[in-house]
């Protein structure tokens, strides 16, 4: 898992080839296999690939979603909001499930916020997808993966970049010091 994590970075553009049918099958299984807060499972999940309806949903932002046209696979992330109050979290462990799911699979994803975002027409994000699929107001759109075979190699995140200075050590006063005697100071 760690290797999937190292490699993993946001794709946004895509080959114009369909995802199998068997892959599709496993990123079903991801999705329905996430955590949930007390087991209530308040996720709902639409799976798009209408290139006419992803083209649609490539619009659902003003910025930020417009790769989402060239994609195979779009999967809208939802949950019903009367089950849950911690259903944005819920929906967020789904997310990146399904992109790491979509890594071990030699596909590109990348997440497109749509809660608290706004459309070009005066609506908000979420009530132009609600309109857009037919989504009652009681389920809530969390966000949207896109999916598909990238058309575009991005390098991993060096660990030389990574922010050690985020983390500590029983508490926020003291740091946490990578136990390894050969390093000094902060480090993982």
């Amino acid at each position: 898992m760690i290797d999937l994590l190292r490699k993993r970075r946001s794709i946004r553009r895509y080959r114009p080839d369909r995802i199998e049918k068997k892959s599709i099958a496993l990123l079903i299984e991801a999705l329905l296999r996430a955590p949930t807060s007390r087991d209530i499972q308040p996720c709902e999940f639409i799976l798009i690939d209408s290139p006419e309806l992803l083209d649609k949903l490539s619009t659902a932002k003003e910025h930020g979603s417009e790769f989402l046209a060239g994609a195979a696979l779009g999967i809208v992330i939802c949950a019903d909001g009367t089950k849950s109050d911690v259903w944005v979290e819920d929906c967020s462990i789904a997310s990146i499930l399904v992109q790491m799911v979509s890594q071990s699979l030699g596909l590109g994803s990348c997440w497109i916020q749509i809660r608290n975002r706004d459309h070009i027409s005066g609506l908000t994000s979420e009530e132009y997808i609600q309109k857009a699929l037919g989504i009652p107001a009681h389920i809530k759109v969390e966000a949207i993966v896109s999916i598909g075979h990238p058309a575009e190699k991005r390098k991993p995140v060096l660990k030389a970049t990574l922010k050690p200075e985020k983390i500590w050590h029983n508490g926020y006063t003291e740091p946490y010091i990578a136990s390894s005697p050969a390093k000094k100071g902060r480090g993982l």
